[in-house]
């Protein structure tokens, strides 16, 4: 099943600040950006450290790039600080529907394409102690 934190989303309003900040901090480096236009942010994946399944834990910075995104309206109502949680899993889909059957809402019907190409779903903070939490297998694993 789940087999490592993946990432911890951090949503900032400026990006390029806030990798400053943890690069100036901690000297941690982008290992990746992107833009997701479906999902309105612009990224930055900071590696913390890899993990013993091949997989990576990271920290995720976002920066809204529309108003309307998800991650805007969060910081509008939120301010800076964690969004989110993201477990890593080599079955994405598998474990979501296991997830799904345990009573917790699933955001998607089916996983979408997240940072550095990877699939991904949501599950609803409301099921899960007030925390949004990200289900994520890494490109290359998987389906």
């Amino acid at each position: 099943m789940l087999t490592r934190i993946d990432h911890i989303g951090i949503a900032c309003f400026d990006l390029d600040k806030t990798v400053e900040f943890y690069r100036a901090t901690y000297g941690f480096e982008v290992f990746h950006s992107e833009v997701n236009e479906e999902q309105g942010v612009r990224e930055a994946m900071l590696k913390i450290n890899d993990t013993g399944d091949g997989g990576a834990s990271y920290l995720q910075l976002l920066e809204p790039t529309r108003e309307d995104s998800t991650v805007a309206k969060w910081l509008a109502k939120n301010g800076e600080g964690v969004h989110h949680i993201a477990f890593g899993t080599a079955d994405v889909d598998g474990d979501a529907a296991d997830i799904k059957a345990k009573g917790v809402r699933v955001l998607y019907d089916e996983p979408r394409i997240g940072s550095m190409g990877s699939r991904i779903t949501f599950l609803h903070p409301k099921d899960c102690g007030g925390v949004l939490t990200e289900l994520v297998t890494s490109a290359g694993t998987g389906h």
